[in-house]
């Protein structure tokens, strides 16, 4: 497994796809315990999808987390889809985490197809009673994180939650990661956490797998940072560690000679 850095990105490339979930599995482990160790609570927010199965199983497995002290927020979630559908986020963590732990709160989004901008508010007036102190998230094939597409994303956004559309390439994902059967059925409006919010977090864990973002790793390792590109933003954040299998990180190893040991 080889490590380089970029910026303050702090870069792992694995062999497999079970050892990329493996090391950023640990990453988060260690770096929960040692939030506990801090303070009575430590309040973190979850990507979901296919992309975190593996270090979001890790961390759930894990015997040394205290899950009694920690809040949980997801950071996007499709309008008109109800938490009951196995398709929307929310689902999706209560599934692969929230029901198998003892967790201090899941603070799950509730979407009112009616008024989205006025759940908006209300979820980011909650996410924003506290610091974030820890991010699992991962990055789309066109680059964006959590739904801030490249023709939606502000990388200084002034709002904490937004109301967005979701663009082809993104809509197309949804069939590639198998939630959806095809094209026509993934869901065109959606909210989602803005990047400065997720960029608020403390320490960020960011997990890749897949040939099909390989394209878009390159990108936000070697495009400016802006808004081309959301994940580009990770680059300037003060504690990102960014996982690949051998497959996404295709071409990384070569951005830079210098080594980085996690």
């Amino acid at each position: 497994m080889a490590g380089v850095s970029t910026y303050s990105l702090r870069t792992t490339i694995a062999e497999s796809r079970e050892e990329m979930g493996n090391a950023a599995g640990l990453c988060g482990e260690q770096l929960l315990v040692s939030l506990l160790s801090e303070k009575d609570t430590v309040r973190i927010i979850m990507g979901s999808a296919p992309s975190q199965d593996e270090v979001l199983g890790y961390v759930r497995d894990s015997t040394k987390i205290d899950w009694s002290r920690v809040e949980i927020f997801h950071m996007d979630e499709y309008i008109g889809v109800s938490p009951e559908n196995p398709v929307s986020f929310s689902n999706y963590l209560e599934r692969t985490v929230i029901a198998q732990l003892p967790v201090k709160k899941f603070h799950k989004m509730i979407i009112d197809p009616d008024d989205p901008e006025a759940s908006c508010i209300e979820y980011a007036h909650r996410l924003m009673e506290a610091p974030i102190d820890l991010v699992f998230l991962g990055i789309g094939e066109n680059g964006h994180i959590a739904f801030n597409d490249p023709a939606m994303a502000d990388l200084k956004d002034p709002v904490a939650m937004k109301v967005v559309t979701l663009d082809a390439e993104c809509r197309m994902q949804q069939v590639h990661d198998g939630c959806f059967a095809n094209f026509d059925l993934v869901p065109q409006y959606a909210v989602t956490l803005t990047v400065p919010t997720l960029m608020s977090g403390r320490h960020l864990v960011c997990t890749v797998p897949g040939a099909k973002k390989n394209k878009a790793c390159l990108r936000m390792l070697m495009g400016s940072v802006s808004a081309e590109c959301p994940a580009t933003a990770m680059r300037v954040h003060r504690d990102c560690h960014l996982f690949l299998d051998h497959e996404s990180g295709r071409g990384v190893a070569a951005l830079e000679t210098a080594t980085l040991k996690l």
